[in-house]
């Protein structure tokens, strides 16, 4: 599995973003498929086949077009939380329409779930297909689906409702707008390619009509893949690198810490699933970029040319918080983000993180309307994302530069085997 390096409230780098990784090769675009299954009867879903391979290197025997790179939907756990991160990304939360019942939901994840397997492979969709992203391959494509609080009630199943799916608390500083956050439903959609995130978008949307209906969206973006020379960890809207302490997926606690265990799991149909927290977080870009390097530098607590913790070594070096300077003062402030955050300081809490950037234009005084689509996963929000949210807005100097302006917490259920849908245990129940 690659590594995941990404960031948010809770990592010791800022607010947000992941280092690029390579991608996988491998796939076929839409329009080889729909070209070549009449005339010579290919497997639909075939991978890796002759006409996969003429299509993935444009026929000149090269190395793999970007867009070829596929990321499986089916799985013990849902495509879209370990992978590395894509360039684009579409969340939305839908609302059911008055009266659906349990068995109209279980058809539209069948539904979403077909189609998001057929795209996440290079296919054209079953239903609704406008053919936008004909022309490219798979692009690292992942859908992720999970279900809001409200979801239980309006379907009668509020007995399985998890308790980890209780209201998140207010957080100092909170300034939410309600009907951007929420919903029965959450989807998020990510790519490396812009068509076919917004193809795949598209696509659920129409199938949810008379089902649900779409109560917020918001679209983000990262680094694409290849803008740099190396691998490296990508930058935020602050210009800081971020992402540096996500946790590593061969860490011996990290299966723990971002999903529910397969064993004992309650309820029994959250077993592999995980719990989502979401936040539209605007920074202050005009407030931030005022501020002198070095003193950006102490309120996250790392140097912004190279990431290094301010107490010395490189990006990945361990942050010394114990380190004076030769006057007598912390070289990791006390109200540094780095260390306000740490695991140390929060009893271990540990979410993975996996922001976009987002920018939706200018606000009337002028200043930039953008910051991170904050996304976190964990096991259980209450041990992960409340208690280490509590202790930044408290505490944290990067605070000062921020404002959380739409908020979201989502049971993402495990993964769906071939054949099966996303959320099956729970609405077949």
């Amino acid at each position: 599995m690659r590594r995941v390096r990404h960031g948010g409230p809770g990592d010791d780098t800022g607010s947000g973003g992941p280092g690029q990784q390579a991608r996988p090769a491998g796939g076929v675009t839409r329009r080889g498929l729909l070209g070549a299954a009449g005339a010579a009867g290919l497997a639909v879903g075939t991978v890796g086949g002759a006409v996969g391979r003429a299509v993935a290197d444009g026929g000149s025997g090269g190395a793999p077009a970007l867009g070829a790179a596929a990321v499986p939907f089916h799985g013990v756990h849902q495509a879209g939380i370990t992978q590395g991160q894509q360039a684009r990304v579409h969340l939305a939360g839908f609302d059911l329409a008055a009266g659906v019942r349990r068995g109209q939901v279980a058809a539209l994840l069948r539904r979403w779930s077909d189609s998001a397997a057929r795209l996440a492979a290079g296919r054209p969709a079953a239903d609704h297909e406008n053919q936008v992203a004909l022309d490219a391959g798979p692009c690292s494509l992942t859908v992720t689906f999970g279900f809001g609080a409200s979801l239980f009630d309006r379907i009668g199943l509020e007995s399985a409702r998890p308790a980890a799916l209780d209201p998140l608390p207010d957080f100092p500083g909170d300034a939410l707008d309600r009907s951007r956050g929420g919903g029965d439903l959450w989807v998020q959609i990510c790519a490396d390619d812009a068509l076919v995130a917004f193809h795949a978008l598209r696509v659920l949307q129409q199938q949810a009509a008379g089902v649900a209906g779409v109560r917020w969206q918001m679209s983000g973006f990262s680094r694409s893949p290849g803008a740099t020379a190396r691998p490296i960890t990508t930058r935020n809207l602050m210009g800081q690198l971020d992402g540096t302490n996500n946790p590593h997926p061969a860490d011996a606690s990290f299966a723990s810490k971002v999903f529910v265990p397969a064993q004992g799991a309650d309820p029994a149909w959250m077993a592999g699933g995980s719990y989502v927290v979401f936040r539209r977080i605007r920074m202050l870009l005009d407030n931030w970029e005022n501020l002198p390097v070095d003193r950006q530098e102490r309120v996250i607590g790392r140097r912004k040319s190279d990431g290094a913790p301010l107490s010395g070594g490189s990006e990945t070096s361990p942050a010394d918080l114990d380190k004076e300077n030769p006057d007598g003062t912390l070289a990791i402030p006390a109200d540094a983000h780095i260390r306000v955050a740490a695991p140390a300081a929060n009893s271990g809490a540990t979410l993975l993180r996996r922001g976009f950037s987002y920018h939706d234009g200018f606000l009337p005084d002028g200043a930039p309307d953008a910051g991170l689509l904050f996304i976190a996963f964990q096991a259980d929000p209450l041990t992960g994302f409340v208690p280490v949210q509590r202790k930044l807005a408290g505490a944290d100097s990067l605070s000062r530069f921020l404002r959380h302006e739409a908020s979201g917490l989502y049971a993402v259920p495990g993964g769906a085997a071939a054949g099966g849908y996303v959320g099956q245990a729970l609405l077949e129940s």
